[in-house]
């Protein structure tokens, strides 16, 4: 697969995170010709796999800063598209919610914050307020305050379609791409690559974990460093949806957001993250003892939740860098952009990163005009609040009974513009082995389904 392109792209995007997905729609319907490198042989498969799934209003960001910025910027657009490319979102609103008086007093300051940063509709809310909402909480809560714009999203469908919708529309997406090295001269970019030699206007750098690595490759220096943080996560069964519908925040510290208590759009319930540093780029592992402590953590807050039972756990890293803000920095003289430290709030913020890297933007213009009627892609269907394709006729039949996964949504995906190539890329295209009994029912069949597709075979895979 190695071969030389004369004609340069526009732009070479590094890595495709949710950010590196928003950024290749962006530009591909600015009327950029985009090459999308990514070093993996999946899209989404270093940070942005794993996280909370919530659609920010940013009420809580530091006010003035870029992340509030892009926050809202990009809460914004996701109401405005989500339609069109078939996302779902759930209005659950949230609570943050104090638990002993220290927090209590805490909360005025937060509302203030809030306001200042434009979220004008968080309310505070007395201990029978939020026990009225939200009857299932314990009740030794003291009080909160309410963000009624908070919304609950698909984390992968979301990025999916950002990148199938710039690849619908002449994006080119290379996979199993590390860059290398690379060199500017002559107002462009020659990347070497994995495989062979990009030529490119114009770098811009989303790769995330790697943000620093990356940065250190074409530039020779990087202006931060990324530090690791993880976050692991508890999944309880399905019916323990039901205790409750707002997601619960915690009063933040310096550190740490905290641990959150939220239904996901797959019909579960959730508890995490935790933050812990790392100096690992790659060990997403989870420890049991981080785990019951979740557990207990989740239970403390919502006492009947002892009596459901986990499905999976899972852990997430978040690229966090020595700094509190994004780490967003255009070379101007090099045309490159650096997109880094974007941490948690990637995926509430990576439409508004796109628009703000769109605008830093220092290219000579574009192959072609702004698209005025985009391609929109066939969407991912895997909400549990929204019609799925299991209840629709000829769908071949269920696969995976946990998640009601059909074989004609596995074909989808097999045999569409972004066919996964790991059993990790299906199960976040299609939801298949993600249940209670985490594949064991659904593996065989699924083998005979995926043979030829995924690397290594499904049947591996799985000893």
């Amino acid at each position: 697969m190695h071969s030389h392109f004369s004609d340069p792209f526009d732009v070479a995007i590094i890595g495709t995170g949710v950010v590196g997905c928003a950024m290749a729609r962006r530009f591909t319907l600015d009327g950029a010709r985009v090459v999308i490198l990514e070093k993996a042989a999946d899209v989404l498969d270093g940070a942005s796999k794993a996280n909370s799934a919530i659609l920010h209003t940013g009420f809580d960001a530091p006010p003035g800063s870029l992340e509030q910025a892009c926050i809202a910027a990009g809460y914004r657009e996701y109401l405005d598209i989500h339609e069109s490319l078939g996302l779902p979102l759930l209005k659950t609103g949230a609570m943050v919610l104090a638990w002993d008086a220290d927090q209590l007093a805490q909360l005025d300051g937060l509302i203030a914050k809030a306001h200042k940063n434009g979220v004008m509709d968080v309310t505070l809310l007395t201990r029978e307020q939020v026990l009225e909402r939200e009857p299932h909480l314990a009740d030794h809560v003291m009080g909160g305050f309410a963000v009624p714009g908070e919304y609950l999203i698909d984390p992968w469908a979301s990025a999916h379609a950002y990148i199938l919708q710039a690849m619908a529309n002449g994006a080119e997406l290379r996979r199993d791409c590390e860059l290398l090295s690379g060199s500017f001269g002559n107002g462009h970019w020659t990347l070497e690559t994995a495989q062979g030699t990009v030529q490119a206007k114009q770098v811009i750098n989303c790769a995330g974990l790697y943000g620093d690595v990356v940065d250190q490759r074409l530039l020779g220096h990087a202006d931060f460093q990324i530090k690791p943080r993880k976050g692991q996560f508890v999944v309880f069964d399905k019916p323990a949806s039901e205790l409750a519908q707002a997601v619960i925040l915690p009063v933040p510290t310096k550190t740490t957001k905290g641990v959150v208590l939220f239904r996901t759009i797959f019909g579960n319930l959730a508890v995490g993250p935790t933050a812990e540093e790392q100096q690992s780029r790659t060990d997403a592992s989870t420890d049991r003892d981080t785990l019951q402590d979740l557990r207990a953590k989740g239970i403390e807050m919502l006492p009947e939740l002892a009596n459901y039972e986990v499905t999976t756990v899972y852990a997430g890293l978040r690229p966090a860098t020595e700094f509190q803000d994004y780490q967003i920095s255009a070379h101007a003289d090099q045309n490159y952009i650096s997109v880094s430290g974007i941490r948690s709030t990637g995926l509430s913020a990576a439409l508004g990163i796109a628009r703000h890297v769109a605008g830093l933007n220092t290219s000579t213009g574009f192959a072609r005009a702004p698209l005025t009627n985009p391609v929109c892609p066939p969407p991912d269907r895997l909400s549990n609040y929204h019609p799925r394709d299991w209840q629709e006729p000829n769908n071949g039949g269920i696969i995976c009974h946990c998640e009601l996964v059909t074989k004609r949504e596995i074909l989808a995906a097999l045999e569409g513009p972004l066919p996964p190539r790991t059993l990790q890329g299906l199960k976040r295209r299609t939801r298949v082995c993600m249940g209670r009994c985490q594949g064991f029912y659904c593996t065989g069949p699924l083998s005979e389904l995926t043979a030829g597709y995924l690397t290594p075979p499904l049947a591996e895979d799985c000893q």
